[in-house]
């Protein structure tokens, strides 16, 4: 134990060192990235000297970043879709319906219902953030609102779809180790995550009562002009989104789906906007708009606008946009590879399970290890599945249902991840909406309030499910 938590001091430190005195939110640029190198080279010296073979931290590191390998491809897809989606007038054409249908005052609250049906539907807090999220958090910074709270809401709404949609990979993941069944797992969340969800909804709705139309910068009406001076706008531009969605509630896998979500964008820029091309091509032809569409998805498109909101707005980085995010998920690896390799995880999660002698504190325990396995190991599916394998056991002896458990793992394992910098989801989400995650951290009340909920239904013995129930 004691050598375990040295690399985890070390990271703790340095990284506190290196956000709060000296970076800033700018600690993501590449500092905080090699804290977690050297941190991952402290954790592999440690193991060493404790007697692990060398190879086998290699090898446990190798494993850990081959295991994101499908969330970089899907990143840098969903780069290249943003970018698609700008140039053919998608996300536009969602910010200039959404500005006519949307007002500051019920704005947040209506963005963490759109996201978290859309979740549900689709089962993916990645692709609801990269496809309606992107488009909402535009809105809102047109009516002048905080891109933070924004993003908040989004995230909201997102992982409460991410929690209890049967689509999604971690609500399949959590009944499975804990060895509990899937729909009976899903209702047995609904007595935390409704109530979780709804006073986050009367958050939103506090924060948008301090909303006003008038805090538009420079008013609607302008930006709207500009909009569609700029593009062709049609709501037929809306089934490119619906294409993506129809095909993840299909089950197809997200890399093609989102794959096929930005050749939609091509195709769709080529059709609606091939006078925009044109104009971007500046009169190279057809190897001109060629380059335009390439640029698109690979590393930037910028749309000329007057309207200092729309400046702003109207770009992206495609691919390239999303190298900064794949290389904290790299790094992020390299020490939870380490740390797992090397079986610190292990020893800490064994640690904290000495401490659990009733519900309570076993509940507790578990919420404190998948905090610290995300913390660490910085990813979502081994904050679940490490406490899962881990007290699987110990809730049985106590007579507790696994629905006990697959829930606390879902209320403290997949909704915190995204308040990690580091972690894959924290990072993902960062680098999708444009938002630091210390800025959006105040606001994604449904995330932080998650666990606290699953906590006062353990200590209340709220809907403590018996071995002996039947479900």
């Amino acid at each position: 134990m004691g050598a375990a938590l040295i690399p985890v001091a070390f990271l703790i430190g340095l990284l506190a060192f290196n956000v709060k005195f000296v970076f800033g939110d700018g600690a993501l640029d590449g500092s905080n990235q090699v804290i977690l190198m050297l941190s991952g080279a402290v954790a592999a010296l440690v193991g060493v000297i404790q007697g692990v073979k060398w190879q086998d931290i290699i090898d446990g590191i190798s494993k850990a970043i081959m295991s994101t390998v499908g969330s970089i491809i899907i990143l840098l897809l969903i780069g290249s879709l943003a970018g698609a989606w700008m140039l053919s007038g998608v996300i536009p054409a969602m910010i200039y319906y959404g500005l006519q249908l949307l007002n500051p005052e019920v704005f947040l609250p209506v963005t963490a219902i759109i996201c978290a049906l859309i979740s549900v539907a689709t089962g993916s807090s990645w692709g609801t953030s990269a496809t309606v999220g992107i488009a909402l958090i535009g809105i809102g910074k047109a009516m002048g609102m905080s891109e933070a709270m924004v993003a908040g809401a989004v995230i909201s709404g997102a992982y409460f779809g991410d929690k209890l949609s049967p689509l999604s990979d971690t609500t399949n993941l959590a009944p499975a180790m804990a060895g509990a069944d899937l729909f009976s797992h899903i209702r047995y969340m609904l007595y935390t995550t409704i109530p979780t969800f709804l006073l986050t909804l009367i958050f939103f709705i506090i924060l948008g009562l301090n909303q006003s139309s008038s805090e538009v910068i420079g008013g609607i009406e302008p930006l709207l002009q500009e909009l569609s001076s700029t593009y062709y706008l049609s709501p037929w531009l809306f089934l490119v989104p619906a294409i993506v969605i129809l095909l993840i509630v299909r089950k197809v896998p997200a890399i093609p789906a989102i794959l096929a979500g930005a050749l939609a964008g091509v195709l769709a820029a080529l059709i609606f906007q091939y006078d925009l091309i044109a104009q971007l091509a500046d009169m190279e032809g057809y190897k001109g708009i060629y380059k335009v569409i390439m640029n698109a998805l690979s590393v930037d498109v910028v749309i000329p606008a007057d309207h200092p909101i729309l400046v702003d707005l109207l770009n992206s980085s495609g691919m390239a946009g999303m190298l900064k995010t794949v290389w904290l998920i790299v790094a992020a690896m390299v020490f939870g590879g380490a740390m797992e390799a090397c079986g610190f995880l292990e020893a800490i999660s064994a640690a904290l399970l000495k401490m659990a002698n009733g519900l309570f504190s076993l509940v507790a325990t578990t919420v404190a290890t998948c905090l610290a396995v995300n913390y660490t190991a910085s990813d979502q599916y081994l904050a679940i599945v490490v406490p899962g394998r881990m007290y699987a056991d110990a809730y049985k002896k106590l007579g507790l249902a696994p629905e006990n458990l697959s829930r606390t793992l879902e209320d403290s394992g997949t909704v915190t991840s995204v308040l990690i910098p580091w972690n894959t989801c924290g990072a993902y989400q960062s680098g999708v909406l444009g938002v630091s995650t210390m800025a959006y951290l105040p606001y994604v009340f449904f995330n932080y309030m998650s666990p606290i909920m699953t906590l006062i239904v353990a200590g209340f013995r709220i809907k403590i499910k018996d071995l002996s129930a039947k479900n």
